[in-house]
This record gives structure tokens, C-alpha cells and sequence, in this order.
């Protein structure tokens, strides 16, 4: 293999992962819903750990927002969908 097919070889896969950087939820701070409710919530749909939902809850509460699970759009619209139908402020957005 020449040195030229392999810098073409790597040109081309940083312009693939340069393209698709996925998605996020982001949940946004309210003034409506308690720290229990937010923390089972990330528990039972976004699949966080008691400890992680529990930090996602205070820095959406400090902060504003905070990124609660990545991943492909597929994924993640029926979990933000679930989020927002118990009632959380949460959007999908490009990474």
C-alpha cells in the first residue's frame, strides 16, 4: 500500500465522523417538577444510575439544563418523548 492511499484512506473517515456527531437530550430546569419526580424519570427512561439522575436533577437545577442521554435521533425520540409526557422540559438537540 502506497502513502498516499493511506492518507486518503484517513481523509475519508474524518470527514464521516466529522459529520455525524449524534444527538442529545437536553432537560431543562422548571419550576413544577420535584427532584424525585426528575431523578425516577432519567431512572426509568434515559436508564441512569440513582447517583447519575440524581446529579443530571441538581445540575439542571443550578445550571438550567443539562445533557441527559446521547445517541441517534431513533433512539432518543421515544425517550424524550416519554420525558415529556410525565411532564419534563426536554428537547432533542444536534451535538
Amino acid at each position: 500500500m502506497s502513502w498516499n492511499t493511506k492518507t486518503e484512506e484517513l481523509e475519508e473517515v474524518s470527514v464521516l465522523t466529522d459529520v455525524d456527531k449524534g444527538s442529545a437530550i437536553v432537560l431543562y430546569n422548571d419550576d413544577v417538577n420535584t427532584f424525585d419526580h426528575v431523578i425516577y424519570c432519567l431512572i426509568k427512561y434515559c436508564k441512569q444510575t440513582a447517583e447519575q439522575a440524581e446529579q443530571c436533577a441538581m445540575l439542571v437545577h443550578y445550571k438550567g439544563k443539562c445533557q441527559v442521554k446521547n445517541g441517534s435521533d431513533i433512539e432518543l425520540i421515544p425517550i424524550c418523548q416519554a420525558l415529556t409526557e410525565k411532564g419534563l422540559s426536554a428537547v432533542i438537540e444536534e451535538l
